[in-house]
């Protein structure tokens, strides 16, 4: 059954851009990711440079074409862009709303007010899960790092200590709590029951960002150190605000977006028609690009005019927001380029055909797969799809549960060591001041704590029921 999968999923596969074998793949997996890394931190080399680079080196030890390389890498580089890159833009105008009407001011001075020191970390596992649970990873970065970022400079914590468990809490409902697309998707593939897999993925979630939040976060602020980076909390204006925005209004902007797409998964599970009006209306307003514009036009009522701006300052309050994130769109664009490159190699391919003649229980091997695709391409969501697509015949003879279980343990392999060819990697890296050392310390290990651990406890839970 595994290796029928494995073929179906070479039929649909496409044409890989070099004929090299799985032993030549796998060296030119090894010396593009090598490069990247020497260039950044051994020649001090801006890493959008070192990933276009590094993704050239990947395409010759592989033997592909130059002329093929390039297209892969300019692929990837503007898919990321397109569909990444104007959710980062929107979430920069909205932080800078947040930030220059005081409405940041005002979540921040609530959240410092409420909690303590001890249970800050708690506070914000618990904000970014209810806040990651409809939202893609990266809609979620660019709604939490504001407040991430000013709650760790105004209250004078390490930047680890709140980051980690925000960043925790978004991780774990992208991987293992539908209705994320990466759940979906397996759900579908496995023909997994919904309801089950969201009960179990909620039960196995609450534990795991338990153990990669706020515990975790405590050894993240020993490793890595580092203070709140001035470049990127958004300033407030220089003068002094007479009035800012309430805190109900502020935190009804904020989760707009998470309303608009937790509305869109519901929808899609109650009605379940692609040609239903409803149906269709909700995943327009729910989709995350439609979303985060409407809360940064909300944000123009809600946040800029109790704060008293006129209608001129909002277009420089635009330009202000997006001047900083220029270097971050291009480096998460690169990380992308490289991630493509790596997939239309074969790569992939090469994890798939590699597994299949592995004898060992069907949620291991899940999650090995996982695993594996997830450090070879750096894609998650092609970890998820093929992984996935490889055990889906395993699920025939499985129970209900179990095949809940088969979900979830592709979910957690799909997480596992976020690396240079993840562009989530070069994400955290920028919007936290971070060298690639101290990502690797600390948001490299969270995931893979995630990945262990929920993993870990897929393989408990089998026992038992």
């Amino acid at each position: 059954m595994t290796r029928l999968s494995v073929e179906m999923l070479a039929a649909d596969a496409p044409e890989p851009i070099t004929s090299a074998g799985h032993a030549q793949l796998g060296i030119a997996v090894l010396a593009g990711i090598a490069v990247i890394v020497l260039l950044i931190t051994k020649f001090k080399l801006h890493a959008f440079l070192s990933l276009t680079i590094g993704t050239l080196a990947l395409g010759a030890f592989a033997g592909a074409p130059l002329d093929k390389a390039i297209v892969s890498f300019t692929t990837g580089l503007g898919t990321t862009v397109a569909g990444v890159g104007v959710l980062i833009a929107l979430g920069a105008i909205l932080g800078k709303m947040l930030a220059d009407s005081g409405g940041a001011d005002q979540i921040v001075d609530t959240i410092l007010a409420k909690a303590t020191p001890r249970t800050m970390p708690w506070a914000m596992v618990l904000i970014a899960s209810v806040i990651g649970l409809p939202l893609f990873f990266e809609v979620g970065v660019v709604l939490m790092i504001p407040v991430v970022l000013m709650v760790a400079k105004r209250g004078n914590y390490s930047l680890m200590r709140i980051g980690i468990p925000a960043l925790a809490g978004l991780s774990v409902m992208h991987g293992l709590v539908p209705p994320h697309p990466g759940p979906l998707i397996a759900i579908d593939a496995v023909k997994a029951n919904l309801g089950l897999t969201l009960a179990l993925g909620v039960l196995i979630a609450i534990p795991t960002v338990i153990i990669a939040g706020p515990l975790f976060s405590k050894v993240a602020a020993r490793w890595v150190d580092v203070p709140a980076p001035d470049r990127m909390i958004p300033q407030r204006a220089s003068e002094e605000l007479e009035r800012r925005p309430s805190f109900g209004a502020t935190l009804a902007t904020i989760l707009l977006p998470v309303v608009l797409m937790l509305s869109k998964a519901l929808v899609d599970i109650v009605i379940d028609d692609p040609e239903n009006t409803g149906q269709r209306v909700f995943d327009v307003v729910g989709s995350p690009l439609i979303a985060l514009l409407a809360a940064v036009l909300v944000g123009i009522f809600t946040l800029l005019r109790p704060a008293g701006f006129a209608k001129d300052r909002v277009s420089q309050l635009v330009d202000k927001g997006l001047a900083p994130i220029a270097g971050i769109l291009l480096i998460v664009g690169a990380g992308g380029g490289f991630k493509q490159t790596l997939i239309d190699s074969g790569v992939g391919q090469m994890v798939l055909e590699i597994s299949k003649d592995w004898s060992i229980p069907a949620l291991l091997l899940a999650w090995l797969i996982a695993v594996a695709i997830r450090l070879a391409t750096g894609s998650a969501t092609v970890a998820t799809v093929s992984a996935a697509g490889l055990v889906a015949p395993l699920a025939a003879d499985m129970s209900t549960a179990h095949t809940a279980l088969l979900v979830l343990a592709i979910g957690s392999g799909s997480l596992f060591f976020s690396h240079v060819n993840d562009a989530g990697f070069w994400l955290v890296k920028e919007y936290f001041g971070l060298d690639v050392g101290q990502t690797l310390k600390t948001w490299s290990i969270m995931e893979t704590i995630i990945s262990v651990v929920g993993g870990g406890l897929v393989l408990l839970l089998s026992l038992i029921i």
